[in-house]
């Protein structure tokens, strides 16, 4: 009776050894793979500002894939994430965030919790390298390679019939793109910075990654699109260029 008595607690306390053995296991594997996941694949981001509206709102969060463009090319109407470039980025105070506190600044590194910092920008892809895009057009549209884009996912104040308040016509050097909000009359966006080194381009080495899906709130789960029929025939009408051109000098 003694013998066994003396054994039950022995194994008692072996087991709870084992469930804690295995449990920080768990724990060990489940940060790595985040952090795996978060420095090479996905990572999540908080959106600050209603530029994106409606699409994306003030204090959405969204996961992006690290795999484009490095991996996967990044294509028109994708909405990026990227490096502020320098000087895009001017968030009214009540729009930035607290500075994170250890704890949530640990979980933001191991791909736990949403980046909040206001060093990136999130903008809808309008044109990519060797694009020309202009606006507007007789209707007020966006082209691109001469094409004109019905844009259902942007936003424009009532009276108005223009896509956008500032008239530009410009062609992407290879390797960057064009990007612009969708809530068009409060987005500082390409237009705005065409007076920059940089030209209003963004450099595809600079992109993050392309946002995918809307994942908080949870009522608001969404996977995002790139509206890919909005950009119907402006690839055509890029390749055709060349050789319309050829033919008309030919002549």
């Amino acid at each position: 009776m003694s013998h066994n008595a003396a054994a039950r607690p022995r194994g008692a306390g072996s087991s709870l050894l084992r469930f804690l053995r295995d449990l920080l296991i768990i724990l060990v594997v489940a940060f790595t793979v985040s952090f795996f996941l978060k420095t090479f694949l996905v990572r999540s981001f908080y959106i600050p500002s209603g530029s994106m509206e409606r699409t994306l709102e003030v204090n959405d969060r969204i996961l992006v894939n690290q795999l484009v463009p490095d991996v996967i090319d990044v294509q028109r109407g994708d909405i990026v994430v990227f490096k502020d470039p320098g000087g895009w980025l001017s968030l009214p105070q009540s729009a930035r965030t607290p500075t994170p506190t250890p704890l949530e600044h640990t979980l933001q590194v191991l791909g736990l919790a949403a980046d909040t910092s206001t060093d990136y920008v999130v903008k809808r892809v309008i044109g990519v390298g060797g694009d020309r895009v202009a606006c507007c057009d007789a209707n007020g549209r966006v082209t691109v390679n001469g094409v004109p884009l019905n844009e259902p996912y942007a936003v424009v104040p009532q009276g108005k019939t223009r896509v956008s308040d500032i008239d530009f016509d410009v062609t992407a050097p290879e390797g960057s793109v064009w990007v612009m909000g969708d809530n068009r009359y409060s987005s500082m966006d390409s237009r705005y910075h065409q007076d920059e080194p940089g030209r209003g381009f963004v450099s595809e080495k600079e992109i993050v990654g392309r946002a995918f899906v809307l994942n908080w709130p949870f009522s608001r789960f969404t996977w995002l699109d790139n509206y890919p029929n909005t950009f119907t025939g402006v690839q055509e009408a890029r390749d055709e260029a060349p050789a319309t051109e050829a033919a008309t000098e030919g002549e």
